[in-house]
């Protein structure tokens, strides 16, 4: 795809279905819709056909299933590429997988690597050993899934991304950090920070105020809605302007140089 200077986002903050790919694939299919023709990059929350879920054995996919046959007919239909994570199966493990697939097809996937210990995530899927940067329309975009957004090392920008994407299912009682670290990442990395979360309530009984918010590099919110709303919303990142800013205020020249191994879960 051509270089997009002005790259079109937009955020998808919706209710889930507990542990029912179907029925979400269709909900969204309809939330979408509007959409074609009107966006070049479509941000779905974590886990977005079954909900965060402890039961991958029962309810997980392989690569070549449902939901990803649907992100490529989703990616034709509305123009745009389209992302999000889904509990995938390989072998006989379970992983966390964020997919950016785009209306050529082409499909390029990150694993959640920092699970959720205090949610005994650690214990039902493999962590990814991998930091990954997608590449699209000309932008360096890392991926990154829910409780990832805690580890500034793992995330810290070397020149190597403009945009940093966190899709979460990140209950309403803590909030306040979850807000609080997208400003300070896109801060400290002088990057756009996307953060897409759900609300409702799932399974398990917790709730999810939403959250969701587009973070320019200086901090500065430029998405942020009511807590508990669903929305579907557009905005426009500019790859010029965080050029630009990394120009004129270049902190990152003064960054402390260091090696990182991902710990193993």
């Amino acid at each position: 795809m051509e270089r997009l200077d002005d790259l079109r986002v937009s955020l998808v903050q919706t209710e889930l279905l507990w542990q029912d790919p179907e029925k979400n694939r269709q909900a969204l299919t309809k939330k979408l819709q509007p959409l074609k023709g009107k966006t070049d990059l479509v941000i779905l929350p974590e886990m977005f056909t079954t909900c965060f879920m402890m039961n991958p054995e029962e309810h997980s996919e392989p690569m070549k299933g449902g939901t990803l046959a649907w992100m490529k007919a989703q990616a034709v239909q509305l123009e745009a590429a389209i992302c999000g994570s889904v509990a995938m199966q390989e072998n006989d493990d379970y992983i966390n997988r964020m997919l950016l697939v785009t209306p050529r097809g082409d499909v390029q996937y990150y694993d959640k690597s920092h699970l959720f210990r205090m949610g005994n995530e650690h214990q039902h899927y493999r962590g990814g050993t991998e930091r990954v940067i997608f590449e699209y329309a000309g932008w360096r975009i890392l991926p990154t899934i829910c409780y990832d957004l805690r580890f500034p090392v793992f995330m810290r920008c070397q020149s190597d991304y403009d945009l940093a994407i966190c899709v979460a299912n990140w209950p309403a009682p803590r909030r306040n950090p979850w807000r609080t670290l997208l400003q300070a990442r896109a801060i400290e990395n002088q990057c756009y920070m996307l953060g897409v979360n759900r609300v409702g309530e799932d399974g398990v009984g917790l709730h999810y105020s939403g959250d969701s918010l587009a973070v320019n590099f200086k901090g500065e919110l430029i998405l942020d809605k009511p807590q508990g709303e669903s929305f579907v919303e557009t905005i426009t990142v500019h790859l010029s302007e965080v050029q630009q800013f990394r120009e004129v205020f270049p902190a990152w020249q003064d960054a402390d140089e260091f090696s990182m191994s991902l710990r193993k879960t």
